[in-house]
């Protein structure tokens, strides 16, 4: 028999996110004004993220021994911090989330290459998150485009349009969309 303890493992982890000791990484994440450090460790990073792999490799071939940093500019420090805590403790707080952030959750988690959290996030927002992402159809459309990953959403933009299409045309952002959508 196997008990797993999974929860205590995954608030010492968020707990060593926290903490100002031992990491070996910062992430400058954002753009003026609204820039901010996040400290991190290297081995989680890896592990969790090919993307932020990808990166660290080809900066340790340039700095070894010295505090290795990156910049993840076009992410809000605010949703970093959300993608963050899921690569270190596994957790995913939807409360209080509206509809435009939960997207741009989606869209760091699909630029990270975080599978499992783009995985669930997708099915989360087809289901339970409908109405909404009616209202926000040219940003889920533009995110979904932009990626050769995000096949739900896609295909509920796609269906979308073929289906609904007046709901499409009553959508937050319409003008915004491109002209051969």
């Amino acid at each position: 028999m196997v008990t797993r303890f999974f929860s205590k493992l995954s608030q010492n982890y968020i707990e060593l996110l926290k903490d100002d000791e031992y990491y070996d990484i910062t992430i400058e994440v954002g753009e003026d004004p609204d820039v901010k450090i996040f400290r991190a460790h290297m081995n989680i990073l890896c592990y969790r993220s090919p993307y932020l792999r990808r990166i660290i490799k080809s900066n340790n071939k340039n700095n070894d021994n010295a505090l290795a940093h990156i910049k993840l500019s076009n992410t809000s420090p605010e949703i970093f911090q959300i993608v963050l805590e899921y690569i270190y403790g596994g957790i995913l707080s939807l409360d209080e989330k509206d509809t435009s952030d939960l997207l741009k959750v989606l869209a760091t988690a699909d630029k990270l290459s975080l599978q499992e959290l783009v995985d669930y996030l997708q099915g989360y927002l087809i289901e339970n998150k409908f109405e909404q992402l009616e209202q926000y159809f040219e940003f889920s459309q533009q995110i979904s485009s932009n990626s050769n990953n995000l096949f739900k959403l896609q295909e509920f933009c796609t269906n979308l349009m073929v289906q609904s299409s007046e709901k499409v045309l009553k959508s937050l952002n319409f003008i915004s969309l491109p002209e051969n959508l």
